[in-house]
């Protein structure tokens, strides 16, 4: 199976291969179960409170409730808890059986909640990990964020080993280190991925450009997911998930998602938000209009089926 997925990879944001191969290739057979239930049992990490404040009531995933996703890519160093790298939400609609992907700028400048002060985004994973992440989140987009997923940005080549190679189209004719991304489809594998997804000072869209890149390799994993039939090496992808993923998803909700979302995955819609460059104090941020964010907030309330 490795030999002929050469072709996937995915850069900063691997973190939804777990809920994604769920999706598309369901549970078979006692040994695959068994590895799988201690797999998730490792990977679940619950935060404190039970239902987001931005919901009356919690979402159900055996009605197929619209339900959203906080993934952060986490770079850690020894002692430092990190910052959040990559800040992605998705947003599942089963009805419309589509998923809208944005991405975060990590600099964007906004209310850290908790903290009481404005600051870049990515900061807020620093000062209150995931919980505070997904505060600020939330008060950013004005959505409620059901549920999370954190990749430490340390095991990106175990798991990218794990599952192969990635196929992306790229869109930018760019050359990092000495190598060369030409446009179109490209067949990349674990070290120029990363190159890939991390370039942007020679990108005319700075961040954005990133992003798209990023999104671009996500929404081709999902898909990829969606489409297996078996995990032949399962065994070697469990462990690697295990050990550098972290979800308040239980087992139990990655088989009803698997059972009622499948078709979600088949339409992935990527969205952006927009701002200018501003210098505050001496530091770089993306401040993002009024105007804008409300445009993106509607987009995904709409999507989530909100009643506001």
């Amino acid at each position: 199976m490795r030999a002929q997925k050469n072709k996937r990879i995915w850069p900063r944001i691997t973190a939804m291969i777990a809920l994604f191969i769920l999706i598309g290739t369901g549970i078979y057979g006692y040994a695959v179960y068994h590895s799988l239930t201690d797999v998730v049992a490792t990977m679940h990490q619950p935060i404190k409170r039970e239902k987001s404040e931005k919901r009356m009531e919690k979402i159900t995933l055996e009605k197929q409730d619209a339900f959203s996703i906080l993934m952060l890519g986490i770079d850690e160093s020894e002692g430092d808890r990190g910052r959040s790298d990559s800040i992605i939400v998705l947003t599942v609609n089963p009805d419309q059986a589509s998923v809208k992907m944005l991405s975060i700028p990590r600099d964007t400048r906004t209310e850290i909640v908790g903290r009481g002060k404005d600051d870049k985004i990515n900061h807020a994973y620093a000062y209150g990990g995931v919980e505070m992440s997904i505060a600020t989140v939330e008060h950013f987009l004005d959505i409620p964020i059901d549920y999370y997923m954190q990749i430490n940005m340390e095991g990106f080549q175990e798991i990218v080993d794990s599952i192969g190679g990635v196929t992306v189209n790229n869109d930018l004719d760019f050359t990092v280190d000495g190598v060369h991304f030409p446009q179109g489809e490209l067949t990349l594998n674990g070290e120029n991925a990363l190159m890939f997804s991390r370039m942007r000072y020679d990108d005319p869209r700075g961040d954005f450009g990133r992003q798209l890149r990023q999104r671009e390799v996500l929404k081709a994993v999902i898909k990829e997911g969606a489409s297996l039939s078996s995990l032949t090496n399962y065994q070697e992808i469990f462990s690697a998930l295990g050990k550098n993923i972290k979800t308040n998803l239980t087992f139990d909700d990655m088989v009803r998602i698997q059972k009622n979302y499948r078709g979600a995955a088949k339409t992935i819609e990527q969205i952006s938000i927009e701002g200018s460059d501003a210098t505050i104090d001496h530091i770089y941020y993306l401040i993002v209009p009024d105007k804008e964010k409300q445009r993106v907030q509607t987009e995904l309330i709409s999507h989530l089926e909100l009643n506001k």
